[in-house]
């Protein structure tokens, strides 16, 4: 099958939602914003995806599968741009409208993994699981998670902090915290204590939980 235009797409993903998480058996031609003789309707008869009774339009199975894709890629790029890009405000949702439609063979499995396998979108939304949640899949040891989790022993190389004051990140950044830097677990209880090099320091729980990193084999 061809791939889906940016419009079909959006079309399945409002079916989908409406369907899941709104118990919608059916959407209107007019909440759905095309007409019952569009082209893109068409297609998706074609394609069968979807299935039109008067006018209401509900998705197939094959389309039900393909409209939680779109949503998981959706909601991951949102997670995305929230989590490491620290996009906020409307640019979250209309550039996860555009980035959803690159996350695409296998793509966005490898961000779900470097995002820890998230369950919820920014906005508190279920994100639908892939294959690499329900294998727990770790793509090249590239597992992205606070600092907070890493084990005695671990280490990891500092990927982005979340969530901290400017002039609280100025403070991390003199300790050498910052995105790059490799940091060793030195000790979990009952504070939090790390090495960078030859420096060793303790965080707090806030500070521990906002510094994400990438677990590191020796």
């Amino acid at each position: 099958m061809s791939l889906l235009t940016e419009k079909l797409e959006e079309i399945l993903e409002m079916l989908w939602i409406a369907k899941k998480e709104r118990n919608k058996d059916n959407l209107n031609f007019n909440v759905l914003g095309v007409e019952k003789g569009a082209e893109e309707i068409k297609e998706l008869l074609e394609k069968k995806l979807i299935n039109v009774n008067d006018d209401n339009v509900n998705l197939t199975e094959d389309g039900m599968t393909k409209g939680e894709n779109v949503v998981r890629r959706h909601r991951l790029a949102e997670k995305l741009l929230v989590d490491v890009i620290d996009v906020s405000g409307s640019a979250i949702h209309d550039t996860a409208c555009k980035l959803e439609h690159y996350l695409k063979e296998g793509i966005e499995d490898k961000v779900c993994t470097l995002l820890g396998h998230p369950k919820t979108c920014p906005h508190g939304n279920p994100i639908p699981p892939g294959p690499c949640c329900k294998l727990e899949m770790k793509v090249g040891d590239k597992y992205v998670v606070p600092l907070s989790q890493l084990k005695f022993g671990q280490k990891g190389k500092i990927v982005y902090i979340q969530g901290i004051a400017d002039k609280n990140l100025q403070s991390l950044a003199s300790l050498g915290i910052l995105p790059g830097a490799t940091i060793k677990v030195k000790q979990t209880f009952p504070s939090y204590l790390f090495a960078i090099g030859n420096s060793e320091f303790a965080v707090d729980k806030t500070v521990a939980e906002a510094v994400y990193v990438r677990i590191e084999k020796d």
